[in-house]
């Protein structure tokens, strides 16, 4: 089942308050994944989110954009999060998904 089933609105709109950040680059690919992809995320893709959103600003970007390997973000580390969901949920906001079906097409 995917969260859509299970969030109300007004849990999606914490959600999607919850994606602002104070790093403008941060700030812009969060906006974006919340409003492609908010609403259909499964429950453990939106526990890896959680996991992420706790990231201070500069270690979540690293993340993001594989500066840094997941394995040194000793905050999601100590979480125990899901593997394959923290994977799905950082291709999503980094638009890999979208782009990988698109190669070539330039």
């Amino acid at each position: 089942m995917t969260l859509a089933q299970h969030l109300t609105d007004e849990q999606v709109r914490r959600l999607s308050w919850r994606c602002r950040r104070g790093l403008l680059e941060l700030d812009i690919v969060l906006q974006r994944f919340a409003v492609s992809y908010l609403p259909g995320l499964t429950q453990a893709e939106l526990v890896a989110l959680d996991g992420l959103l706790d990231l201070p600003d500069n270690e979540f970007l690293d993340v993001l954009t594989l500066r840094v390997p997941i394995a040194k973000a000793s905050a999601l580390q100590a979480r125990n999060l899901d593997g394959p969901a923290l994977q799905s949920v950082l291709a999503k906001l980094s638009d890999r998904e979208k782009t990988e079906g698109q190669s070539g097409d330039h």
